[in-house]
């Protein structure tokens, strides 16, 4: 008679293979995640010990350049793609008007310069003289009308004239006493001079007349229009014999300096986008001889990637956008140019560790 496990037996054996079949499968399963997070470490380490590469494009800075007042174009002293340095004569206006100006200011200034030099030395001699004299007719004139006055007072008491001819003779008295006043106080002014209200409203319209002369003479400068910059011209907008409105168009400058790199870093690589830290810019044109740069600005905000960033891991992620300065730019570099950019490479993990 063959030998026959019970049912409980049976049951028993399948649940122990069971569970070491789940054993095998779990050891199995923590090797092969140690394994992956070493290789992912390992990937992780090489990563960051590779030079970090980005792409950019040259970013030169313009300046519209243009005449602060308004008149007709003389004449243009540069053309498109001409070498300028600072201070250099771009253009002239037709200076007529501005010179006109500047003379009518002048003779403002003039006269108000007399004006306030005449207050500040008071009337003239002579006449304070006049003002003296008519003083002294009018004291004769009121020394008479007064004994004419008292000697009617005494023919009214002997009844030798009418209170008519008495009061007529005090109306005359009283007429010249107003009219030595009156002579005296003008005197009083001519000797006192000009009141120190009237001398300070002068000086201050002096101070007008400065001001619009420095004005006017402004003005006539600024009919050159001078780079501000050393540069190269880009642009040429008007001809002469224009007629130009202040603030219009005439020059687009491209700086010479400063040369800026714009570029973008993603999230993981934003550490090693330290501001102050140097890198090595390459163009298509000369891939041998490298510029040398350093990071100059970090923004603070994330963006998408600009469509001019042609790398297809970075089209989609959210970057930052970097600002390289060029420090030994030169002629090869251009507006929009693109470039790419290396970081030096970190050092790597120890050999065990």
């Amino acid at each position: 008679m063959p030998y026959v496990l019970c049912p409980e037996r049976q049951n028993h054996g399948r649940a122990l293979a069971g569970m070491k079949k789940i054993i095998l499968l779990a050891v199995f399963l923590a090797v092969l995640g140690g394994l992956g997070l070493a290789l992912r470490s390992g990937l992780v380490s090489r990563e960051r010990s590779a030079p970090l590469v980005l792409y950019g494009n040259v970013d030169i800075r313009t300046v519209n350049l243009s005449f602060r007042v308004p008149g007709r174009l003389e004449s243009l002293l540069v053309d498109e793609g001409d070498a300028v340095v600072p201070g250099q004569i771009l253009g002239r206006l037709e200076k007529t008007p501005q010179e006109n100006a500047v003379q009518e200011a002048l003779a403002a200034l003039a006269a108000r310069k007399a004006n306030l030099a005449q207050m500040e030395a008071g009337y003239r001699k002579e006449e304070i003289a006049r003002a003296k004299a008519l003083v002294d007719e009018r004291a004769v004139s009121y020394t008479y009308a007064e004994r004419f006055y008292r000697r009617q007072q005494g023919l009214l008491g002997k009844k030798a004239v009418s209170a008519d001819a008495v009061d007529a003779a005090a109306s005359r008295m009283r007429e010249a006493g107003a009219a030595l006043a009156s002579a005296r106080e003008s005197l009083a002014q001519y000797a006192a001079g000009y009141r120190p209200e009237e001398i300070a409203m002068a000086r201050a319209e002096l101070m007008q007349a400065e001001a619009a002369h420095a004005q006017a003479a402004l003005n006539l400068a600024d009919t050159a229009l001078l780079s501000p910059s050393a540069g190269t011209i880009l642009t040429r907008a008007v001809e002469p014999g224009a007629m130009l409105a202040s603030g219009s168009t005439v020059f687009t400058l491209s700086l010479t300096r400063p040369v800026w790199i714009r570029a973008y870093v993603d999230e993981p690589n934003l550490g090693r986008a330290v501001p102050g830290s140097t890198v090595m810019i390459y163009t298509d044109g000369r891939p041998e001889r490298p510029y040398t740069g350093s990071i100059g600005f970090v923004s603070p905000t994330a963006e998408f990637t600009p469509k001019t960033v042609q790398t297809p891991e970075l089209r989609t992620d959210l970057v930052y956008r970097l600002r390289i300065v060029v420090s030994d730019p030169d002629e090869a570099l251009r507006q929009g140019m693109p470039v790419t950019v290396r970081f030096p490479a970190e050092p790597g993990p120890a050999v065990g560790s």
